[in-house]
């Protein structure tokens, strides 16, 4: 079974560099076509041995960062503490104005001027989750101008005195949607995990929601209470 053998050749450590070869390289090596070679790596992507990016091929999945939603801790933190390199990067910010489904999780009239700051966000270099904050600006005047590939949970505590409270969070597995599946390196419609975050402050105000998009083989939720 080809999927067997690349697993096996994966566990060996046999490709050091964390790539595997070309589909062609692979597909003579196993003596067989392009469809079948890729029925045995799609295999392999389902349970999370390997992972595929557009126009660059296959590598070797890293560990998934495991996110608990109940710890507070911010995306950079949370990877330092399990021995990741994070990073952020601003897609674009600015004000856009409530449309019905944001008005209801923000507890704003729809219509009203938000804020909304789009990033990517990468582990070890692999981009493995866009999301789009959108923020009520009463809370956080002047914010857009700061740097915002900062944590947004220290810019609140350190410029607004305002720490997280209560937090409404819903996981949906489901295809990634065409507007992130390209910043992540994946075909629209690839498996993800969307994660909604609607946040309030210490006053039990709701102040911002996360609308997040995951790889789904970069994430593992756990949770313990």
């Amino acid at each position: 079974m080809i999927a067997g053998s690349l697993l096996q050749r994966v566990e060996k450590g046999e490709f050091a560099q964390g790539r595997l070869p070309s589909e062609r390289c692979l597909s003579e090596q196993y003596a067989t076509t392009r469809i079948t070679l890729r029925e045995a790596l799609a295999l392999l992507e389902t349970h999370g041995k390997i992972y595929r990016e557009l126009r660059r091929g296959w590598f070797i999945a890293p560990p998934r960062l495991v996110y608990n939603p109940l710890l507070r801790s911010h995306f950079h933190e949370m990877a330092a503490q399990q021995g990741r390199l994070a990073h952020t990067e601003v897609i674009s910010c600015g004000e856009i104005s409530a449309t019905p489904l944001l008005a209801q999780q923000l507890s704003v009239t729809a219509g009203e001027a938000l804020f909304c700051i789009r990033r990517l966000r990468r582990i070890d270099g692999r981009a493995v989750l866009y999301v789009e904050h959108y923020l009520n600006p009463q809370f956080f005047p002047g914010l857009l101008q700061e740097d915002l590939t900062r944590s947004l949970t220290d810019l609140y505590q350190s410029l607004y005195g305002i720490r997280y409270g209560g937090v409404r969070f819903t996981v949906l597995p489901g295809p990634l949607p065409a507007f992130s599946a390209p910043a992540l390196n994946v075909a629209s419609g690839s498996p993800g995990i969307c994660i909604t975050r609607i946040n309030q402050n210490q006053h039990h105000q709701v102040i911002d929601c996360d609308h997040e998009y995951w790889r789904y083989d970069a994430l593992c939720v756990d949770v313990e209470t």
